[in-house]
Order: C-alpha cells, then structure tokens, then sequence
C-alpha cells in the first residue's frame, strides 16, 4: 500500500491521492498563461508560495535546485499566491535569480481552494496523467533523500 512505503514517514499526505490537477491557468509576469491541466504528458511538482510567507521563501532555493536535479522528467511549477502578483512576485525572482523556476502566479487564490489547502507553502506532486500522488502542506527540507524516494514513484 503506498502509505506503507518505508522511509516517507506521515509528512507526505496522500489521502488525496488520484485527484485530478485542477484546470486552473496562471500566469506570468509578462502575461502568458499556463492551464494547469493541459500540462500534463511529465510528473508536476506543483507549489504554492508567496512572498510574504517566510517558509515558502525558504523552499524556493531548494526547489530550484530540485528543477535542476530532474531536468526534463519532473516539472517544478511555482505558483505565487500574492495579491500583488507580478509587481511582487517579479522583483523576488529578480532579485533570487533563479535558473530553472518560473514566477507563476494566481492572485485570486483559486488553487488554494481548488486543492483544499489554506495553508502555504502547499506542495502537491502529479503523475504524468495529472493525478495527485501526495502533497506536503507546510515546510519541509526538499533536499532531503526522502523526497527522491518520494519522487522516483513517478519517474520513469
């Protein structure tokens, strides 16, 4: 049973495991939209952040790496749940100089009610057909071995 594997502890949430993505569209600073349910066909790391939120901020670096690490196999998506979206989320990205996150963002907090979560940071990883594995709700180190474990199960 999948909340039977060894070494993942009570910090990976799969109780709604087989969820669908919502089929919600963010955007970027510039304006381009990304519908989260078309960008299925790889693994989705999906996380809700904000600039406000000293935990997220924390996180983000370790994200970044985490992108960097996949590559291609596993997509780390970035959603900003800032109210201001792009003239706070643009500076924060400008001034972290990410390599390989992208500044999302949602500022009408859809999502955060589409996955049932209040909380940030909120992290939901999907499989490739869009459906929910887990989700981490509050900090957690992504740096950690425990989250390849938890990852390799949609890695091909």
């Amino acid at each position: 049973m999948a909340e039977d594997k060894a070494g993942l502890g009570a910090t990976f949430d799969r109780s709604s495991a087989g969820d669908l993505m919502p089929a919600i569209a963010v955007t970027d600073p510039q304006g381009n939209t990304l519908n989260l349910a078309a960008a299925q066909g790889r693994p989705i790391l999906l996380n809700l952040w904000a600039t406000w939120c000293a935990p997220c901020v924390k996180e983000m670096p370790q994200l970044d790496d985490l992108a960097a690490e996949y590559g291609d196999s596993l997509r780390v998506v970035t959603v900003s749940q800032d109210m201001g979206g792009a003239d706070k989320v643009a500076p924060f990205f400008a001034s972290m100089a990410f390599d390989h996150l992208e500044p999302w963002m949602e500022p009408d907090l859809e999502l955060g009610f589409a996955l049932e979560s209040q909380s940030l940071p909120t992290t939901v990883l999907y499989d490739a057909s869009g459906r929910e594995v887990w989700r981490v709700v509050g900090e957690h180190d992504w740096s950690g071995p425990d989250v390849r474990e938890a990852i390799a199960e949609v890695i091909e």
